[in-house]
């Protein structure tokens, strides 16, 4: 299957460190070598790279590496494909506009019967069933909230009622933003680590790396991490509930939803 990465931070972050263990797994520590995608808020804009190449031989995914692009909200995906041939188009995250806003996806799982959900008003540009399920997952909102609700907590929660629909087609782990907050929700693997005061080093474990966090942060930056695995051999990660979603702001996780 495929694997997962978001950030959520409350200053411009770059997701470098954990990007370089991430794409480890495109190839060379991992069988996801059926391309790579990352997307980068800045505001309301999105700045995003995609490569069907395997990210462990990608010259794109060595330049995010090692440019320090910064960002609140990141969500990058490696693909190992099951629905979809091997090709830009096929590639994570995906995207799509609603209320004046760029949500951006990304899912790691099997959903085969995902087709049987018929969509109104997006359509996919490439074969997978995951853009499918967003593309149903963004129909919903859009039907059921024409504009933005005041209350966000009102938004997560519809959200993760579909979510709860989609995991009945299979494996539906996700990660979703909409320039605001970050949303991953749980079917079968996920999990997140909070980094803040006082910072510690860490070391990855696909790749000979580790960083002092005290020499790259100030004591009141705080960055969540969430990936399919573990990045890091040296801290605890929280690992998510089957069902469970998770929503993130600033760094801080705002609401877990059940």
């Amino acid at each position: 299957m495929c694997e997962l990465l978001g950030m959520s931070a409350n200053v411009p972050t770059d997701i470098c460190f954990s990007f370089t263990g991430l794409m480890q797994r495109g190839g060379r520590t991992g069988p996801h070598r059926d391309g790579w995608g990352i997307a980068f808020y800045e505001g309301k804009g999105v700045r995003e790279f995609r490569d069907p190449n395997p990210s462990c031989d990608s010259e794109i995914a060595n330049l995010v590496q090692n440019y320090p692009i910064k960002s609140h909200i990141v969500i990058s995906h490696i693909r190992q494909a099951n629905a979809g041939r091997v090709c830009l188009e096929n590639t994570h995250p995906f995207m799509r506009e609603l209320w004046g806003r760029y949500w951006t996806f990304a899912h790691n799982g099997q959903l085969p019967s995902i087709r049987k959900k018929t969509l109104k008003h997006y359509l996919p540009v490439g074969t997978t069933d995951s853009e499918h399920a967003f593309c149903w997952l963004m129909d919903q909102i859009r039907e059921r909230f024409p504009a933005s609700p005041q209350r966000k907590t009102t938004l997560w929660r519809f959200i993760h009622q579909c979510c709860e629909q989609l995991r009945e087609f299979g494996v539906y782990n996700m990660l979703l933003s909409d320039s605001r907050v970050l949303g991953c929700y749980c079917s079968t693997k996920l999990c997140w680590i909070t980094r803040k005061a006082p910072f510690t080093t860490a070391e990855l474990k696909d790749a000979d790396v580790t960083v002092d966090f005290r020499q790259e942060t100030t004591p009141k930056d705080i960055v969540s991490v969430i990936a399919t695995e573990p990045l890091t051999n040296n801290e605890q990660w929280h690992r998510m509930k089957a069902g469970e979603m998770a929503v993130f702001k600033n760094g801080e996780v705002l609401h877990v939803i059940v």
